[in-house]
């Protein structure tokens, strides 16, 4: 009998052979580079980049300073350079099949000034992080790490001139941007699909971070997507099932460095950046750096305006070899017209619609004046505390506090039948299609708020137990959450869903306050947030060198959850208090065949949620259980021709049970729940970060995911979850700088996403209705200099009309031109 393997397997199963059968070439014809970079204090210089001049090779030092890579047999000169310090060359002679000792090098510079490391041989993979320091909470190389997570640096986002993380999360393989963000408090940013699951932007360096609107990147280094349940180190409050994003901010260094910047495009759009950093004292202990962006928009619609503002500024203290301290700060306010979300009031069997080709949506029509809008702000406060214990342990105490507010109209147009129209307004005239109006309402928010805040410290230790290492952290972690958010909704009258006459524009400022004014907020037309969370935690995790080549990791967390109970708008009480405690463990297995180059790795990783209380099918308030996620998933890692083919490959398995589902409840007019539902979740996901040759540089990615509701309400089981989004995705990018030879910093670049179809609807009762796939292309050119970058892009190159969206339509930006210029003083 002959046996067949999933086509998944295949391609693994054969890249994996290539890989092995082409690095064991190269071993026979390169040697190996390896040393030790220390810094003019006498600390081991971390993550400092260090390459051969004139080549592609090179490599970057670990927490301790430490380096080493391959290359081809020869005489080189290893290089390093950085902003305002001499430069250190290093002649060296490399055999094939032989290691290369370099002597200690000492570069003239402190730890914080390395973060401007230029390296002067052309950089093997511009668009690569070789440490993580959050991902594992451990700093750890992907190779080293047991879970799949991607990387988009900052370099990549100057290239493509991309200002927020929703845009720059194209570049991750496998996460669906659903939602725009809809600046209410509590929403925080855009809403994503990540293995199956919804998640949101939520996290900033390793802790909490929220914020209520687009999450704008001026003060980004680089965004991690941290895929699979992580509740383990990062908890449940602000993760997902199928992972976490994570954004990594600049910090200050030691020398002088201005930035300013300028955009302009399309609809209006006007950006105006800063990057400033000094130190502030002649001993450079004392250091401040300052990013900002104040940004203005209008729209492709006929109504829409935008406008954000954002400052991040931050000092660090240096107050001996041992002790530091960091306080940074962020600022968001924005005030936009909202972008128009179509819902179904009426299933589509009803509407006899299954795609959106069959509605007569006008896909250029706000369908409200772009005076009705919604102000939002976060104001975020973060302090940090670094002591050295010694040259194994360290430890780190964080504080973070992040306060969200929104106030004003956010419309929602919902579809419906000429019939169910014509019941709202009698003047509505029934049409041959049955299907050309939509009744207008909001989701507003009053001056609602949700503030948290984060304590945690970190205990991390580097040590050998005979010839075992280990790299562990044990953490505690307190996070308080207190929500004071209040939604209220109106209707505003049914409108024709495509009319030239109609007037759009009466849905304005005037009638949303006249509306409101006539509809004061009760606790019968609200939908009130009030309640109060606590989180006490305990972590440990350990990444343990059994030998070279084989990395076991393990990990606990113990998290006790409470829950205030909520209110009505009145404050009178709602849902009772309830507390509940969880255990979070996980695994990881790595095997390097070759050392630093190919891992092959497996984890077990676990997630879950504390549900609110739910009424059961006999009318009863319940106590959940806890919702449980379990990950199994395996595959290669690869770091291969001295960093200039990057990538994973990986395939996992996602099983959640105790979800919550409605069942027929006993007593009339209540909506019941029982919590034994079960889903499945599983895909397969491919990444490739490659430099083939000096100049070109390829970011590309894939994902399919296969998700189901195993045990469920009738009326969706054994169907594809409305939040799972399309299960394929596609993206790539390709950059070409040309040669010092030709024209030094002229570079093109050209990229694109595909999304397969993605059903928003998908039930027994209301049928199925698909968003359409899509190709969307993006391209920029640019000049980069030493002092300045002139750049040109045109996003959406093909002026496509597509859609995002999960229960809703939500039509998305055309053709846009982008020129960027920018200086460094």
């Amino acid at each position: 009998m002959i046996k067949h393997f999933p086509i998944t397997t295949k391609i693994t199963a054969l890249l994996c052979i290539l890989m092995l059968c082409v690095t064991g070439y190269a071993q026979n014809t390169r040697g190996t580079i390896r040393g030790k970079v220390i810094t003019a204090n006498n600390e081991p210089a971390a993550y400092v980049s260090i390459g051969l001049e004139g080549t592609t090779h090179g490599s970057a030092t670990n927490e301790n300073g430490e380096f080493s890579f391959r290359a081809p047999a020869g005489s080189y000169k290893l290089i390093i350079s950085y902003v305002g310090v001499e430069r250190v060359e290093v002649p060296l002679t490399l055999t094939a099949g032989q290691t290369v000792d370099v002597p200690t090098i000492t570069v003239k510079a402190n730890q914080s000034q390395l973060s401007e490391v230029n390296v002067i041989a052309n950089s093997a993979n511009r668009f690569t992080s070789r440490i993580s320091t959050d991902a594992a909470k451990i700093p750890l190389t992907p190779l080293e790490n047991a879970q799949s997570y991607t990387t988009v640096t900052s370099g990549l986002l100057k290239e493509q001139q991309v200002f927020n993380v929703d845009e720059a999360l194209r570049n991750a393989p496998g996460i669906q941007k659903m939602w725009d963000a809809t600046g209410r408090a509590g929403d925080g940013g855009g809403y994503f699909t990540l293995r199956g699951f919804v998640t949101q932007t939520r996290l900033r360096n390793g802790i909490a971070g929220t914020i209520t609107n687009t999450v704008d990147a001026v003060n980004v280094e680089k965004i991690e997507v941290i895929k699979g349940p992580s509740a383990t180190l990062f908890g449940s409050t602000l993760t997902s099932f199928g992972g976490l994003i994570n954004r990594v901010t600049k910090k200050p260094y030691e020398a002088f460095g201005l930035e300013v910047g300028n955009n302009v495009g399309s609809y209006d759009l006007s950006r105006t950046t800063i990057d400033l950093n000094t130190p502030l004292t002649a001993s450079k202990n004392l250091l401040f750096r300052v990013n900002a962006a104040y940004n203005t928009e209008g729209s492709f619609r006929n109504f829409g305006k935008s406008r954000s503002f954002t400052i991040a500024p931050s000092l660090s203290y240096k107050a001996s070899e041992r002790l530091s301290f960091l306080v940074e700060a962020e600022i968001f306010s924005g005030r936009s017209s909202a972008a128009p979300f179509f819902f179904f009031y009426s299933q589509p069997k009803d509407l006899g619609v299954t795609k959106v080709s069959d509605l007569t949506i006008d896909y250029k029509q706000a369908y409200v004046s772009d005076d009705v809008r919604q102000r939002s702000r976060s104001i975020n406060y973060f302090a940090q505390m670094n002591y050295k214990i010694s040259d194994k342990f360290t430890s780190q105490t964080v504080f973070s506090s992040s306060n969200s507010f929104s106030d004003g109209a956010n419309p929602f147009y919902y579809l419906v039948t000429d019939a169910l129209a014509k019941s709202f307004d009698p003047s509505v005239s029934i049409t041959p299609s049955g299907r050309s109006y939509i009744a207008r309402y909001d989701q507003s928010t009053k001056d609602s708020k949700l503030n948290s805040i984060e304590v945690q410290h970190n205990l991390n230790g580097d040590f050998n137990t005979g010839s075992i290492r280990h790299r562990f952290v044990f953490g505690l972690d307190f996070l308080h959450q207190n929500s004071n958010q209040v939604f209220f909704t109106n209707f505003y009258g049914i409108a024709p869903m495509n009319s030239k006459t109609f007037n759009y524009g009466s849905f304005n400022q005037a009638l949303v306050d006249a509306t409101n004014a006539a509809n004061p907020l009760t606790i019968n037309n609200t939908y009130p947030y009030f309640y109060k969370k606590d989180a006490y935690s305990a972590y440990l995790s350990d990444v343990v060198n059994i030998t070279d080549q084989l990395i076991a990791s393990v990990g606990l967390r113990i998290d006790h959850f409470k829950h205030s109970g909520t209110q009505k708008f009145d404050r009178s009480p709602d849902a009772a208090a309830f507390n509940q405690t969880a255990f979070s463990p996980k695994f990881g297995l790595i095997y390097q065949p070759v050392k630093d180059q190919l891992s092959f790795f497996a984890n077990y990783q676990n997630g879950f949620v504390n549900p609110d209380i739910y009424i059961n099918a006999s009318g009863t308030p319940t106590i959940p259980k806890l919702q449980i996620a379990n990950q199994a998933e395996g595959g290669v890692k690869m770091a291969l021709f001295d960093g200039k083919l990057n990538g994973t490959l990986s395939y996992y398995h996602i099983k959640v049970s105790n979800s919550l589902y409605s069942v027929q409840s006993s007593v009339p007019g209540v909506f019941a729940q029982t919590q034994d539902g079960t889903q499945v979740s599983k895909g397969f996901e491919a990444e490739i970060i490659a430099n083939p040759f000096s100049g070109l540089n390829i970011v590309t990615g894939f994902a399919y995911n296969d998700s189901k509701y195993t045990k469920a309400d009738a009326d969706v089981d054994g169907l594809r979850p409305v939040t799972a989004g399309s299960p394929y995705l596609g993206n790539f990018y390709l950059s070409y700088r040309l040669p010092e030879t030709a024209v030094k910093g002229l570079g093109v670049g050209f990229g694109g996403n595909y999304v397969s179809k993605n059903k928003i609807i998908n039930s027994v009762s209301g049928g199925t209705f698909e968003l359409p796939e899509y190709y969307l292309f993006n391209s920029n050119i640019f000049y980069d200099r030493t002092k300045y970058r002139v750049g040109l892009a045109v996003n959406n190159l093909t002026n496509k009309q597509y859609y995002t969206g999960y229960t809703t339509i939500n039509p998305q930006r055309l053709r846009q031109v982008v020129l960027s210029l920018s200086y460094k003083f």
